[in-house]
């Protein structure tokens, strides 16, 4: 009877989860406005739900933010005027003064890996070509995926139990050493080198950190699932936590080091 509990989540994970992959890949594959098109709709939304979540009283103005928030990513993505970036960070001004003092620094935290995130998604695959964003975004999927099942087989000792009590360390290193894989793949197609390996595990982390600190939003909010959006995954942001983390971290790498540029 046990089986069904741990499993029973599957079949609407895998059904939703493939959907938002054959439809997500293909506005990556088009590139241009159609990712940035994307890019603006998530990022939006998950203002909407961090909103939400934060601050439940008040669901006009969580409206009202994910409208702005898409607005300023539409601006920045029309115009590619780069004067127009520091504006990423106004929505997460509004957590300054919106949120009940206990949720102000997580909005506003979170707020802004929300936007700088959607904008560089977009910038990453302007700037360095279809296949580098198609390995961060497999890196974030088969980590996930072998954490799901790792932790589910395996079990142990949690990871960080006072923000994710699901997570296990043996899911967490599944995830390294698929993440790991996944990067000895691209070795072979791409003119990167050994240090992708690495940069490919530590890419895993930092999704796996965008997961806990969600997590964390959610048991300081009290909440199961960011929204309702998503059925077997809860939210945008239970789904995308870790491609916002995995964002981020390559951003910085991209400033500390030379990604070479490959396209199809």
């Amino acid at each position: 009877m046990s089986e069904p509990g741990k499993w029973g989540d599957l079949a609407p994970r895998l059904i939703s989860g493939v959907a938002m992959a054959v439809g997500g890949l293909g506005l990556v594959w088009l590139g241009g406005p159609w990712f940035a098109a994307l890019a603006t709709v998530a990022g939006a939304l998950m203002i909407w739900e961090l909103a939400r979540m934060t601050d439940p009283g008040r669901p006009a103005e969580a409206l009202l933010l994910a409208a702005g928030a898409a607005v300023i990513l539409g601006a920045i993505f029309v115009s590619h005027n780069p004067y127009f970036l520091p504006l990423l960070v106004v929505p997460a001004l509004f957590g300054l003064v919106r949120p009940k003092r206990p949720m102000r620094v997580h909005f506003v935290l979170y707020a802004a890996m929300i936007m700088i995130a959607s904008y560089g998604l977009v910038a990453f695959r302007e700037g360095y070509g279809l296949l580098w964003l198609l390995w961060l975004v497999l890196v974030v999927v088969v980590t996930d995926i072998a954490g799901y099942f790792a932790g589910r087989v395996f079990g142990g000792p949690k990871f960080w139990p006072r923000f994710s009590p699901k997570k296990t360390w043996s899911g967490t290193v599944a995830g390294w050493i698929a993440a790991a894989g996944i990067g000895l793949i691209f070795l072979r197609i791409s003119t990167a080198g050994i240090d992708l390996l690495w940069i490919s595990a530590l890419l895993a982390f930092a999704s796996q950190l965008g997961d806990i600190a969600e997590s964390a939003i959610k048991r300081k909010a009290g909440v199961k699932d960011s929204s309702s959006l998503i059925p077997g995954h809860g939210g945008l942001m239970d789904r995308f936590d870790g491609l916002l983390g995995a964002a981020l971290f390559m951003l910085l790498v991209a400033q500390l080091t030379d990604v070479p540029a490959v396209r199809f």
